[in-house]
């Protein structure tokens, strides 16, 4: 039987959080926080649980201050509990004239008492019990209590008003003398050595851990109590043992630190979401790389995923009634056809997100095919499977009528990795479209196609090339490493995107008959309209993406 070290008395917060955990475990009380940890490093027990953060108060400054001093105890686990706050007296009858509590429950109801009982004193004492005792026996009924309701009850006091703190909730940390192993959905927390002070370090931190795509969970900064120099507590998304982090955490140790061991790693433990998830599992339509990398990152983030297509062991057709959210990914040719076959198996209160370059024709079908009480919603992801995060890369989302909370959980999810996301209407989304990927994709193999008919030298083209026209010279190129199907299906994609490829053609013919008439001061006339079109604004824009586009292209060169 495993023994815990808790906050006492019997039936509080800490003592619930602590059953729930184990509630076959020996559970040891003790009255405050550094009690409950010296307990544990003197190995009356072996774990200790303590409050670590509550949806009202924020966080338990003490826990860290007590945590950095024992190097040898390790963070391996939560407990969320729902904290019901009540009111409670000895009946229900009497006015009262004071309020006694624990200063967080005090802090917790800040509200309540505000609103309500605004003039009243409040006693704030470390044993509640002994408070409860002291009053029954003076018979003070002019005394209210705020507690948890169980507790309460269990001293036979009248409850006058329930959850007086509604949405409330406080995690817990369960710290073992035994590092814990990756679940897969874990995450970290660290704590900095008492840091001089540097102009940018925060910054310089956080982007260490933001380029390569790891997410912060928490951040906070104190002053050490003796030097008053700058701590930095950092919660991160992995366990130490995955390479990326242990990667990111020896960066920044040894070179925006620049102090190598700076870091204490509190722990690792399985990663706690303080809010509501409404989807449990996604179950996808096509087993492809876009699939397999979207079905990776929601694992991730703690989320069920199924893979289904014509070859899985699993079928489209077993696995719907079996998911939240069905995800259609398939080639644009083909996902009319998929939402036509697949659509009417959905029930309602389920979600059909579709990823697909093209709007308007798929979400009809959507509609027409699906029952009315299911959710839908197009994404379409501007980014390939070879990317490794969603930062700052767009996104577009089209929503409907029927789109609702799963909908906008999924979206929450691509909000949180950074993605830019834009909302389009249907013909909005289709028309950009042909502007982004249509038109230019159509340029590039048509500009292939020239030069291998008229057998340009390779070698020859960059020598005759400005640096402004190497960028269309490289687009080209880039095309056609990729995978041609996916680009022959963004060209034969039906929608509003083909007016602009047309409005393209029909212009290129135009200019290329006023240069061969010689219309010099008629050309000079169409660009200085443009110019007025292209603003500095949008110019000064597109340079930075161009930035971050040279940036990427330098990194897959050195590889």
């Amino acid at each position: 039987m495993k023994s815990i070290a808790t906050l006492g008395p019997e039936g509080s917060s800490s003592w619930q959080a602590a059953k729930r955990f184990d509630p076959e475990a020996e559970i040891k009380l003790y009255p405050n926080t550094p009690s409950v940890i010296r307990a544990f490093t003197e190995k009356q027990t072996e774990l200790a649980l303590i409050p670590v953060y509550n949806t009202r108060e924020g966080e338990s400054i003490e826990y860290f201050r007590v945590m950095e001093k024992i190097r040898s105890a390790h963070w391996v686990n939560n407990v969320v509990l729902p904290i019901h706050l009540s009111l409670g007296a000895l009946d229900d009858v009497h006015d009262l004239s004071m309020l006694i509590g624990k200063s967080n429950n005090f802090r917790q109801c800040e509200e309540y008492i505000t609103n309500n009982y605004p003039l009243l004193p409040q006693l704030t004492v470390s044993d509640l019990q002994q408070a409860i005792n002291d009053v029954k026996e003076k018979q003070r009924t002019d005394h209210g209590f705020i507690a948890n309701e169980e507790f309460l009850l269990t001293n036979g006091l009248v409850v006058r008003e329930r959850e007086v703190a509604p949405h409330n909730q406080t995690r817990f940390a369960v710290i073992s003398a035994t590092a814990s192993e990756p679940t897969g959905y874990d995450a970290t927390a660290l704590l900095t050595l008492p840091l001089n002070d540097r102009v940018g370090l925060l910054v310089d931190i956080l982007s260490e851990f933001s380029r390569r795509g790891i997410n912060m969970i928490d951040m906070r900064t104190e002053s050490d109590v003796k030097t008053q120099k700058l701590q930095i507590y950092l919660e991160a998304e992995g366990h130490i043992k995955d390479a990326v982090l242990a990667n990111a955490v020896k960066a920044i140790s040894e070179q925006i630190i620049q102090e190598p061991g700076v870091f204490q790693v509190l722990g690792s433990f399985p990663r706690v979401d303080m809010r509501t998830k409404h989807i449990s599992t996604f179950g996808f339509i096509g087993t492809g790389d876009m699939s397999k990398w979207f079905a990776h990152r929601l694992e991730n983030e703690g989320y069920k995923s199924v893979l289904t297509g014509r070859t899985s062991a699993v079928q489209p057709e077993e696995m719907i009634p079996r998911v939240d959210v069905v995800v259609i990914c398939v080639p644009i040719s083909a996902t009319a056809a998929a939402i036509e076959k697949y659509g009417p198996l959905l029930r309602d209160g389920q979600a059909l997100i579709i990823m697909a370059g093209v709007a308007e024709n798929a979400l009809d079908v959507a509609i027409a095919k699906t029952r009315p009480g299911v959710e839908i919603m197009l994404v379409h992801n501007l980014w390939g499977p070879q990317t490794k995060t969603m930062k700052n890369k767009n996104a577009t989302v089209v929503r409907t009528k029927r789109s609702g909370l799963l909908c906008s959980e999924f979206e929450a999810f691509l909000y949180k990795h950074g993605a830019l996301i834009n909302q389009d209407s249907p013909s909005q989304h289709d028309l950009l479209m042909g502007v982004g990927q249509k038109l230019p994709t159509t340029v590039s193999v048509a500009l292939a196609m020239t030069l291998r008919e008229n057998k340009i030298p390779q070698d020859e083209i960059g020598t005759h090339s400005t640096l402004t026209s190497l960028y269309g010279i490289l687009a080209m190129a880039r095309v056609h490493t990729q995978n041609p199907r996916t680009y022959a299906e963004i060209m034969a994609t039906t929608g509003d995107g083909r007016k602009i490829v047309k409005s393209f053609v029909e212009n290129l013919v135009k200019l290329m008959d006023m240069a061969n008439e010689g219309k010099i001061d008629e050309l000079c006339t169409i660009i200085d309209e443009n110019r007025q079109y292209l603003t500095d604004d949008f110019l000064n824009a597109r340079m930075n993406q161009s930035l971050a586009v040279d940036e990427t292209l330098g990194k897959i060169i050195r590889k």
